[in-house]
């Protein structure tokens, strides 16, 4: 997906600050983008599992002890996002959004859809959140995360 991000940027060219083109910015974006792979979706993915998949597979919840192990993981990751990604920019490449902001943005949604607000008690994430909504819109927003913010009510 993330290949297939970077060449709709490249061929239909959308506004530079998306991918931009200054190699510095760029360079961030780039960097963000190769490291949640293994870090804020692997994360993120696990504790969505774990919450919703698991106990819809079993008909049963997950032991709160196997689920707390999956949540410090992402807790950690958490961490670093904000300090090596975020630190005190507005958006991770600088001062507008990008695509690194919004692959950030829709891992991190999946396990707030499970019933896991990683937002709490975060408030430079909860700031950033905010302005990558306000940047894509609200509207547009609420959409794009519709079906996951509903996914317990299957």
């Amino acid at each position: 997906s993330i290949a297939i991000l970077l060449y709709l940027a490249r061929k239909f060219k959308t506004p530079d600050h998306w991918y931009p083109s200054d190699l510095q910015q760029r360079a961030r974006v780039d960097e963000y983008l190769s490291w949640q792979h293994k870090n804020v979706r692997e994360k993120g993915s696990k504790v969505f599992l774990m919450k919703v998949i698991l106990p819809l597979a079993t008909g049963q919840p997950l032991p709160p002890e196997k689920l707390q192990g999956a949540v410090e993981e992402l807790n950690v990751v958490l961490k670093q996002f904000e300090e090596k990604f975020l630190q005190d920019k507005p958006f991770i490449a600088g001062s507008e959004v990008s695509l690194a902001d919004l692959v950030a943005v829709v891992e991190l949604m999946q396990p707030v859809g499970a019933g896991h607000d990683l937002f709490e008690g975060r408030p430079k994430l909860v700031a950033w959140r905010k302005r990558v909504e306000e940047a894509v819109g609200k509207q547009l927003f609420q959409e794009a995360h519709q079906g996951i913010l509903n996914i317990k009510n299957l």
